[in-house]
């Protein structure tokens, strides 16, 4: 069998999120209102950090427009999740009633396949939100901004990225092992909401758990710093990209060793 190139997937996954795309904008009252209504949850957020610093000048050390950068990293950082990996979602509800079983037989990589069957498009809400409030707290900050800056928040963004994305293939590959696997999914999408907050404002066992075991302080906080306090970053930070890509492949194998291990429903 010929070798399956990038270009051949790349070719393929246009096409696919072509009829996602038309099949959704078929539906644009629908559309229009989850946009909405997804904008409208971040600005409540926003909203929220705003009111806790009507109060309190800093927390742990942290300004006002430094939380909302961090707000606004880990919205762009959770969009290429939002947006190309939204289908993990419905992982478990086609491996219970046994349709996962038509992916097995494709001539293509099961995961690429998978995935590429939902773009989250109301997920570009969210990156416009994320975008405007990083640039707003940059400007505030009066931030350095020149190619070695941009280049380095895209570097950082891309690294982040690819930990949310890991942590959402982990949590829904675990349908493959365990029957009620929502809970999972449920629990590492409300520690992502950590995410936003410097990992600093929690306790030791905290900090390391959030590090070392479930690596939320990497969707924001660490590569956030490259940005905002470059003289106090620490040494495991620069290593964030070469984590992230490596919590990806794993991720990427645990997912695929539990689909590849798939029998359907035996019915």
């Amino acid at each position: 069998m010929k070798k399956k190139t990038i270009g051949y997937y790349w070719r393929i996954y246009r096409k696919i999120i072509a009829q996602d795309i038309k099949s959704k904008m078929s539906y644009r009252a629908d559309f229009f209102i989850s946009m909405i209504g997804m904008i409208a949850t971040n600005v409540a957020g926003a909203i929220g950090f705003w009111l806790i610093f009507q109060n309190f000048p800093s927390v742990k050390g942290w300004n006002y427009y430094e939380m909302i950068f961090f707000y606004g990293f880990s919205l762009i950082s959770a969009t290429p999740a939002q947006c190309l990996f939204d289908n993990n979602w419905s992982l478990r509800i086609q491996v219970y009633s046994g349709d996962f079983i038509k992916y097995c037989f494709r001539p293509m990589n099961l995961f690429f396949y998978f995935m590429s069957e939902v773009f989250d498009i109301k997920g570009l809400g969210q990156l416009g939100f994320g975008i405007a409030a990083v640039a707003y707290a940059w400007v505030k900050l009066q931030l350095p901004f020149h190619v070695y800056s941009i280049a380095l928040l895209l570097v950082a963004v891309l690294s982040a990225s690819l930990f949310v994305i890991a942590l959402l293939n982990l949590a829904a590959s675990a349908c493959f092992w365990i029957v009620n696997s929502f809970f999972v999914l449920s629990l590492c999408n409300t520690l992502r909401d950590y995410a936003k907050y410097p990992v600093t404002i929690f306790g030791p066992v905290l900090r390391v758990v959030f590090t070392f075991i479930i690596p939320i302080a990497f969707m924001a906080y660490y590569p956030s710093q490259i940005i905002l306090r470059p003289e106090s970053v620490s040494t495991i930070v620069w290593f964030t990209p070469v984590l992230g890509v490596a919590f990806f492949y794993l991720s990427y194998k645990v997912w695929m060793k539990g689909a590849m291990a798939y029998n359907g429903t035996g019915s």
